[in-house]
């Protein structure tokens, strides 16, 4: 199994553009093949700050995902409403930072 934790800010006044636009991803997301978990929580101690929590049966699944035409529309709809980004791909034991 690999977790994957993605981390985002959203200026406040592109929050709801940018939300609307990852509820639809998420619908999409979670009926892919090879996905377990596709969730987004915002953070309670930092405004701005949400983060999606996955979780992907193998690599193959994930790769396919980050080529999924939804996964595309939504990076491009969060484009100018996101200010910062971090990845990390959990597999093995080991952390990749992206």
């Amino acid at each position: 199994m690999i977790y994957v934790v993605a981390t985002i800010t959203i200026k406040p006044e592109k929050r709801e553009e940018v939300l609307a636009a990852a509820r639809i991803a998420i619908a999409a997301t979670q009926q892919e093949k090879g996905c377990i978990g596709y969730d987004l929580h915002e953070s309670v101690t930092k405004q701005g700050t949400y983060v999606f929590v996955e979780r992907w049966e193998n690599r193959d699944a994930l790769t396919a995902h980050m080529n999924a035409e939804h996964f595309k529309v939504w990076r491009k709809a969060g484009a100018e409403g996101i200010t910062s980004r971090k990845i990390e791909i959990i597999s093995d034991g080991k952390v990749e930072t992206m």
